[in-house]
């Protein structure tokens, strides 16, 4: 029971995480169709305001008002990261819809740019973020269960940010307006939404959930400037096995994958289990091309 227990919240932690992570990318890749692979280097952008803000709070504030800054991290990854999107959208990604081959191509340049310019700025090796205080320690269910407080917090960091995205697509104007411009574009220029606008916004909020998964993920380990390469390929195999376009689709990707993977790991390696998700996702693509759960269109294939 406790081996079971244990491995069910590891499943649950991993596919927390990765949804956090897919989440930006299901937004940009999944409603707007473009191939972002600097969505890596977001992520590393948000990992690293994190480390800003615990660089001010201990030079620079009270040593009392520490455990405080890792909640303050939080929107301030958002924002910067917000701004990096918003910014890059408006330079480069505005250039290249409807062009996926060649914002591959440029995403990737601006990759390898934002990389670099890590580590000019924190150097290359790997830097440390200490967690506040009271996410240290466990909640202990049972004699040999103890569900790290940190992955408890996780888990409700993306639950928080789910819910708030969802309200935003579904429930407010802009989230129309962002689902108007994605399934008829000229419909919805036709009907006076700028598109533009809408563009913009869409790109930098995806930016911004990533620069808040790099928060996230200051909790687990240190960060460098390679960070986003190693949860890239995992973000997209979300977004396509859930279904492109689908709120709820990268939901059920993330849960398989997480699941999946851990169970694989458990019962063979780390690197074996990959490979059998991988391949458990190549044979499920065949069967179901699109995805878990396919976006409806009146459109003629």
């Amino acid at each position: 029971m406790e081996i079971t227990i244990i491995q069910l919240f590891n499943g649950l932690s991993v596919s927390s995480i990765l949804l956090l992570i897919a989440l930006g990318l299901a937004i940009t890749f999944g409603l707007m169709n473009v191939i972002n692979m600097a969505h890596g280097e977001l992520i590393m952008i948000g990992a690293y305001s994190t480390y800003l803000t615990q660089t001010i709070f201990s030079s620079y504030l009270p040593s009392s008002m520490f455990n405080a800054y890792f909640i303050l991290a939080i929107p301030i990854s958002f924002m910067i990261a917000f701004a990096f999107g918003l910014l890059l959208e408006g330079t480069l990604i505005r250039f290249l819809y409807g062009r996926p081959l060649d914002s591959l191509l440029a995403t990737w340049g601006i990759a390898l740019m934002l990389q670099q310019l890590a580590r000019t700025i924190f150097g290359a090796p790997n830097v440390a973020v200490k967690s506040p205080a009271w996410l240290d320690g466990g909640l202990k269910l049972m004699d040999g269960v103890v569900l790290p407080y940190k992955r408890l917090f996780i888990i409700g960091l993306v639950a928080l940010t789910l819910i708030i995205m969802f309200f935003y697509i579904y429930r407010s104007n802009a989230g129309r307006r962002m689902r108007a411009v994605m399934q008829n574009r000229d419909m919805a220029a036709c009907l006076g939404i700028s598109t533009r606008r809408v563009d913009a916004m869409t790109f930098a909020i995806g930016s911004g959930i990533a620069g808040i998964a790099g928060c996230a993920l200051t909790l687990i380990g240190p960060i460098g400037p390679a960070l986003g390469t190693y949860y890239i390929v995992d973000a997209f195999m979300v977004v396509v096995l859930g279904g492109v376009g689908k709120l709820i689709g990268t939901i059920f990707g993330a849960l398989g994958i997480g699941l999946t993977n851990t169970m694989f790991e458990y019962w063979t390696t780390a690197s074996l289990g990959k490979v059998l998700v991988f391949l458990c996702i190549v044979a499920f693509l065949q069967w179901r091309p699109k995805g878990l759960v396919a976006m409806k269109t009146r459109a003629l294939d």
